[in-house]
């Protein structure tokens, strides 16, 4: 008896899973967190842009500080969004999203 006869194929082969385009999902973002996640990044980009308007001002320590906060809170946000609502939640795992 060959070994090409006693071994062949049992299993079937593995399922590929549904093609989301660009790994893209909605699973963890439902409901009413998805609309405020996305107000968030709206609101805060443009508080952004509104600190970039500013041409002059007399005492600038408080506006850098507030151009610091908002485009931290922009792309903060923004990380939130695109890691709920890719593949990266499942490849990272919960916990570690939970973490960041």
């Amino acid at each position: 008896m060959e070994n090409g006869a006693v071994y062949n194929e049992t299993t079937e082969p593995q399922a590929k899973p549904p093609h989301r385009p660009c790994g893209c999902t909605l699973r963890h973002l439902w409901g009413w967190r998805l609309p405020i996640k996305a107000l968030q990044v709206i609101l805060s980009l443009l508080a952004v842009i509104c600190e970039e308007i500013v041409q002059d001002c007399i005492e600038c320590g408080g506006l850098y500080f507030f151009e610091f906060a908002s485009c931290s809170a922009f792309l903060l946000s923004l990380l939130i969004l695109c890691a709920y609502c890719t593949d990266i939640y499942e490849t990272s795992g919960e916990d570690k999203v939970q973490r960041v």
